[in-house]
């Protein structure tokens, strides 16, 4: 189905970039929920989720900052998720041995066993795509890859 039809428009878009637009930002949403709605059972969110990941994959401590830098889905407070993470016992803070100021993140074993846990909600997400083919997926992420970086 178009996305015209998706949301029920009246009178055509004004050009086809309104309407990439359009599809952009319906799609996004889209796909945000139905991605949360593999989390919501976990009792994870997606930014944590994400940062859990991201400690995993860096294999060595990282600050705050760090972590925000390399987050998809950017927070303001990376402190607090962080905070709710320690809370939960999946991540460890320990003061920067080279800067006072900084505190040093790391994934701790429970932290790991839970991701492991968590594995087959990849296996979901790639679920969504089943009806692209690799070509058509990889010519979607030259698009949008274009869009963000017209030079």
């Amino acid at each position: 189905m178009g996305i015209a039809k998706e949301i029920n428009q009246v009178r055509p878009f004004k050009s086809e970039f309104q309407k990439a637009t359009i599809n952009l930002i319906y799609t996004h949403n889209w796909l945000a929920l139905k991605i949360k709605s593999f989390f919501k059972p976990h009792n994870i969110t997606l930014q944590q989720y994400n940062v859990l990941r991201i400690l995993k994959g860096a294999g060595k401590p990282l600050s705050t900052s760090d972590i925000r830098e390399r987050m998809i889905e950017k927070m303001a407070d990376t402190s607090r998720l962080v905070e709710r993470l320690s809370v939960k016992g999946w991540v460890k803070r320990e003061a920067c041995c080279n800067d006072r100021r900084l505190v040093d993140v790391t994934i701790t074993q429970n932290g790991l066993n839970y991701l492991a846990e968590l594995e087959d909600i990849d296996h979901h997400v790639e679920g969504i795509y089943e009806n692209l083919s690799e070509d058509e997926a990889n010519a979607l992420n030259d698009i949008l890859d274009k869009l963000r970086n017209p030079f």
